[in-house]
C-alpha cells in the first residue's frame, strides 16, 4: 500500500477500457494523484504535447497504456497509421521522461510483437526468433520498439523503464464498435443483434481453427500495478491467463452463453491470423508474484451482461 500512497502517477489512456481498471486499482492501493490526460488536451503523437504533459503532471510513475489498437480488420486496413502513431506514442514519452528525471516508466507492448510461428506457450526468450504475424506486424513492431528503447536507456542513462507483453485482453468496458473491436467483443455483438434481428445466422472470420489465450482484463490491471511496484528490470515480461483455446470453441461457448441458435457460417476468405497464440507466465508469479484469478467461462459471462445492461 506505502508504494502508492505519495507518488503521483500519470496514466496514459486512462480513461480507456484497461487503463479504468488500472486507475481503480491504483485507487484501491491508495494512489491520491493519479493524472489522465485527455487526447484533446495532449496529442501524445506530438512530441510538444508529451513535453507539456511532463510539465503539467510532475509525475514519478507514468504508466504507458495509449495505443492505437484494433482488430484484424482495422490492422489490415491502418498499418501504417497503427505503426506511426504506436511508434511515437511510446518513443516520445519515455524520451521526455528520461529528459525529466522520471522515477520508473511502464510500457505496455503486445503479443502482437511475437515471431508469427513462435512456439506454444510463448516464452519471452522468443521475441526475435522471427518476423510477427503480417496482418499486425506494423502494430506488433512499434509496440516492439519500446523494448530496445527501455533496455537502451537502462544500458546508457540507468533510466528504469520496464515492459510488460499482456496477451488478447476483453471484459466490460470493451470496445464493441465492428469496425475496430477484438474477437470477443465482436462474436457478443453479432450473437446479440442476430437474436435481436432475427437472423437465421451468423458470419465469423478465418477458418475457427486458429487459438488465443484471452486474459480478464481486471486481472491484466492487477499484474500492471504488481509489476510497477516490484519489477524493476528492462526484460520483457507476459502477462497471461496461461491457457489456449480455438477460435471454433471460443464461438461455441459465446453461442452457448448468449443463447443464439442460429447457424454459423465461416468466411474462410478472411485471415484467421496467428496460427496460435499461448503465453509461459511462470516470470510474471516469479519476479512479482502475479497470477491471473478469473475463469474464462465467468469472466465472458461477466462481459456479455455487461455489453446487455450498457447498450
Amino acid at each position: 500500500m506505502g508504494f502508492w500512497e505519495k507518488r503521483r502517477v500519470t496514466v496514459t489512456g486512462g480513461s480507456g477500457f484497461l487503463g479504468s481498471f488500472v486507475v481503480e486499482k491504483l485507487k484501491q492501493r491508495g494512489c491520491k494523484d493519479i493524472f489522465i490526460p485527455k487526447s484533446e488536451d495532449y496529442d501524445l503523437i506530438e512530441n510538444e504535447a508529451c513535453k507539456r504533459l511532463y510539465k503539467d503532471a510532475k509525475p514519478d510513475v507514468v504508466i504507458h497504456l495509449a495505443a492505437r489498437v484494433g482488430g484484424i480488420g482495422a490492422n489490415r486496413e491502418n498499418p501504417g497509421k497503427f505503426f506511426y502513431e504506436n511508434l511515437m506514442m511510446g518513443v516520445q514519452m519515455m524520451e521526455q521522461g528520461r529528459l525529466f528525471g522520471l522515477g520508473k516508466f511502464v510500457a505496455l507492448g503486445t503479443i502482437c510483437a511475437y515471431p508469427k510461428f513462435t512456439p506454444v506457450p510463448f516464452k519471452e526468450e522468443d521475441l526475435w526468433d522471427g518476423y510477427p504475424e503480417e496482418t499486425n506486424a506494423p502494430y506488433g513492431l512499434a509496440k516492439k520498439m519500446l523494448l530496445v528503447q527501455s533496455q537502451a536507456y537502462r544500458m546508457q542513462y540507468g533510466f528504469n523503464s520496464i515492459y510488460l507483453l499482456p496477451v488478447n485482453l476483453y471484459g466490460p468496458r470493451d470496445n464493441f464498435d465492428p469496425k475496430s473491436s477484438h474477437v470477443i467483443p465482436a462474436l457478443i455483438k453479432k450473437c446479440v443483434d442476430a437474436m435481436e434481428k432475427d437472423e437465421p445466422s451468423i458470419t465469423v472470420w478465418g477458418t475457427g481453427k486458429a487459438t488465443r489465450e484471452f486474459l480478464y482484463v481486471e486481472d491484466c490491471a492487477e499484474g500492471i500495478v504488481l509489476a510497477s511496484e516490484k519489477y524493476d528490470k528492462s526484460e520483457p515480461i507476459n502477462l497471461g491467463a496461461g491457457f489456449e483455446i480455438s477460435i471454433k470453441e471460443l464461438v461455441t461457448l459465446i453461442v452457448g452463453i448468449t443463447g443464439f441458435k442460429g447457424d454459423i457460417v465461416w468466411d474462410s476468405t478472411k485471415p484467421d491470423g496467428q496460427p496460435r497464440r499461448s503465453l509461459d507466465t511462470s516470470k510474471a508469479k516469479a519476479e512479482f508474484g502475479f497470477e491471473a484469478k478469473t475463469g474464462f467461462e465467468e469472466g465472458v459471462k461477466r462481459t456479455i451482461d455487461w455489453y446487455g445492461k450498457s447498450r
